[in-house]
């Protein structure tokens, strides 16, 4: 990932993104979900883990989406 801060906020903005860019059941957008809700530690690395397994376009779309608000 780029320098965009990764905290509960910003999980949260992320899987908004990827709701429009993958789809609300997409492993990756529910992983993130599950981390902005709990900010578990575990759960964010999962959810991190599955965001860069994501094609490099949508990763660059979704955070492109969350840099412009």
């Amino acid at each position: 990932m780029d320098e965009t801060r990764i905290d509960r906020a910003n999980l949260g903005r992320l899987a908004n993104a990827l709701v429009f860019i993958c789809g609300a059941d997409h492993p990756t957008t529910v992983a993130l979900k599950a981390a902005a809700e709990s900010g578990a530690e575990r759960d964010i690395k999962a959810a991190r883990s599955l965001f860069l397994k994501l094609k490099p376009g949508d990763r660059k779309a979704a955070l492109a989406m969350i840099n412009d608000q």
